[in-house]
């Protein structure tokens, strides 16, 4: 075969291991196969037949049209599947990538490609630190050095990667040498005798592998940064939400504490209700809960209030749209917001007044609405307040927990007129009724956020 021919079939070669490996991770069941430390007999017969199965369509090609040579990667595939899957999944991948050639004559491709698959696996099992296996580089110089630097302070000769490239190496001229002593028992592409072309031949086989454990690599890279994200916004709605308790604790026992001393019965009747309040909030740990529970949670808080304040200076309205009760929200949203309208907007009112709670859905949207008849607060307070830090712990806190869950989805504004009132407004998306977060929830927010 002439010199340029087959440089031209190295080339396709290489771009038909990008395809293919390009188009197998597109798959959601082929990533979650792939990615395991640890499979199951079945997984790992299906991730052999995820990989086998397109290679056998291509050794048949080359079979049906012998000057298509490109498509037969079934050498650097039963390397792939050993190296990935273990020696069972790479043997079992040489056997059924070696179907094609046996029915074709070629008998010693199976027990080769057998072979291949099982030191592949066998190699794997010598891998101390698994990330070598989806960093192989087929740039060995990069692999000498780190044998130079890390024998310096201590001995250590065994480097995997290098010790992978020399398998494939030394793999690929066995089945070369199989080749010419045995022209129809294998595959191989004949060579006239010119060592620039046979170092190109092998150059692509190790330089294909490379390739394809690149772009898996990517992929497990990009999953493993959206966990840590996913897991990052978890955790910081947790935090959130646990400076809200606390919060929300000391500010009730202060509540409590002034009635101890001229009506301990009515004392004791609010602690009843506080422990009510902490059992729930000790009980669930869920980051979501339906508006009707938040309501029924909010009343024994606002029951401590009226008692504080007096019943002829709190005044409680509810107006709920029922379609809107069964819509999940973040828990201990309503708390901090009846808690600022209180103590911002009430208290400082020497005669009192009204918080108006209210609950709608419009253009499938949740709004919610706490309004008081306080103090309000002028331009300066309102300015003041843009970044909710003016208005109290709770209140931020509500503002960065719905900027970690929501996004830019959500939204929480203040309207407020000195002397006649403030009006805090969330507008949420809809979520259909669930005791937790829903599946799914943080790792779609962090593909939006980027």
């Amino acid at each position: 075969m002439e010199t340029r021919i087959i440089l031209i079939h190295q080339l396709i070669k290489l771009g038909v291991a990008t395809v293919m490996a390009s188009t197998l991770v597109r798959s959601k069941e082929f990533k979650s196969l792939l990615f395991r430390e640890e499979r199951t007999f079945r997984q790992k017969v299906y991730l052999v037949l995820w990989f086998a199965l397109p290679i056998m369509v291509g050794v048949w090609i080359r079979i049906s049209v012998p000057s298509f040579l490109a498509g037969d990667l079934s050498f650097e595939t039963a390397l792939l599947l050993g190296v990935i899957g273990g020696r069972l999944a790479g043997s079992l991948g040489g056997v059924v990538m070696g179907i094609p050639p046996l029915l074709h004559g070629e008998w010693a491709a199976m027990p080769f490609d057998v072979l291949c698959g099982f030191l592949a696996g066998q190699l794997r099992t010598m891998a101390a630190d698994k990330d070598d296996i989806w960093s192989f580089s087929p740039f060995i110089d990069q692999g000498i050095f780190r044998i130079i630097k890390r024998n310096l302070p201590r001995p250590r000769l065994f480097d995997w990667q290098i010790v992978f490239f020399i398998t494939v190496v030394g793999l690929r001229f066995v089945q070369t040498e199989l080749a010419q002593y045995f022209p129809h028992s294998i595959f191989g592409i004949e060579s006239p005798d010119n060592y620039w072309v046979y170092s190109a031949i092998y150059a692509a086989s190790v330089t294909a592998i490379g390739i394809e454990l690149k772009i898996f690599n990517s992929v497990r890279i990009q999953i493993k940064l959206e966990e840590q994200e996913r897991l990052l916004l978890h955790a910081r709605m947790e935090a959130l939400q646990n400076q809200i308790n606390p919060h929300f604790l000391f500010n009730t026992l202060n509540s409590i504490s002034s009635l101890v001393r001229f009506d301990p019965e009515l004392a004791r009747d609010m602690i009843f209700k506080l422990a009510t309040i902490l059992r729930r909030l000790l009980s669930s740990g869920e980051a979501f809960a339906p508006l009707r529970e938040e309501f029924e949670f909010i009343d024994n808080y606002l029951d401590i209030e009226v008692v504080r304040f007096g019943r002829d200076k709190l005044r409680v309205i509810k107006e709920f749209d029922p379609a809107s009760l069964d819509v999940v929200v973040p828990s201990m949203l309503l708390q901090p917001l009846v808690e600022n309208s209180i103590k911002h907007g009430l208290a400082p009112k020497v005669e009192g007044g009204s918080v108006v709670l209210r609950s709608r859905v419009v253009d499938s949207r949740l709004i919610i609405e706490v309004e008081d008849d306080g103090v309000g607060m002028g331009g300066a307070q309102l300015e003041e307040s843009s970044s909710w830090a003016g208005m109290g712990i709770g209140m931020a806190n509500i503002s960065e927990r719905l900027q970690v869950l929501y996004g830019d989805t959500a939204r929480m504004t203040i309207d407020s007129h000195e002397g006649k009132g403030t009006l805090v407004r969330i507008r949420l998306p809809l979520v259909a009724a669930a005791s937790s977060v829903p599946e799914g929830f943080y790792a779609e927010r962090s593909s939006t956020r980027r």
